[in-house]
């Protein structure tokens, strides 16, 4: 297969959930490609098992310009704070929402707790990530373009999973509604949808995962995904390549979802 390669260079991007998983993939891919990237996480250590260094660091230590701010993507406020930062480093030019959270519970015994905290990471934290991202682009009269982290759990139930499924089909919603609103200001709204993808991100499913029984279905690629399999899409939508699609969810699934 032929090779691609992105710059980003004196563009700005904002992670949300940078420091481990599919985000950290996302936030070290942008920074090799020459972006400034500011990465918002409620740790600044990373969770995965044989990553040690924090992600900004790890950027830094390759010879590129990051920053760590501490967020809570539930608190619009620090999401606020957290633009704030890249607005001194000249705005925000790619706003990845991408942290969230898994609360595995049958239907029968999930709390009101639980699914308030779901939906406050997964679809409070990805609305005011859009929104503020997207004030500030207004206000610089600068577009640029929003991801947001969706899932195959945005279009297909999985048993266990109906509050995720719920958070993520309205990750989806608040995707093409705002490519519908701000597509009048020249700002793309694009989504990610990953599948089975080996992260800590589910305890218990690591780098080395294939077809065991956390997965209810077998991947027609044979394997579970990597961060790095699913970091590639959020470059291509970021990219003047992808600047005629917005509000569509592009899916990184090995297949999953035809059989």
């Amino acid at each position: 297969m032929g090779t691609v390669s992105y710059d980003f260079s004196n563009e700005t991007v904002v992670v949300t959930g940078g420091s481990s998983g599919i985000g950290r993939a996302i936030a070290t891919q942008f920074g090799a490609a020459g972006a400034t990237v500011v990465i918002g996480d409620v740790r600044v250590d990373p969770k995965d098992t044989d990553a040690t260094t924090p992600t900004h660091e790890l950027i830094e230590n390759d010879g590129g310009v990051a920053t760590f701010e501490r967020t809570d993507v539930t608190d619009p406020d620090e999401v606020e704070a957290l633009i704030g930062v890249a607005r001194a480093a000249g705005g925000v030019d790619v706003m990845v929402n991408n942290a969230g959270l898994f609360v595995e519970s049958s239907w029968e015994d999930l709390t009101p707790t639980e699914l308030d905290r779901i939906h406050a990471v997964n679809v409070r934290g990805v609305f005011f990530g859009c929104q503020l991202a997207a004030l500030d682009m207004l206000d610089r009269d600068d577009p640029g373009v929003i991801l947001n982290t969706a899932s195959i759990s945005s279009e297909l139930a999985q048993f266990g999973q109906v509050q995720y499924d719920a958070s993520k089909g309205a990750v989806k919603m608040i995707t093409r509604g705002m490519a519908l609103e701000l597509a009048a200001h020249g700002i793309r709204v694009a989504g990610v949808a990953p599948g089975q993808i080996a992260t800590e991100f589910i305890e218990g499913w690591t780098e080395d995962a294939t077809e065991t029984e956390a997965f209810q279905k077998p991947v027609p690629l044979g394997r579970a995904g990597t961060p790095e399999d699913v970091a590639g899409a959020y470059l291509f939508l970021a990219s003047e390549a992808a600047g005629y699609i917005t509000g569509e969810l592009l899916w990184v699934d090995g297949g999953w979802q035809l059989g």
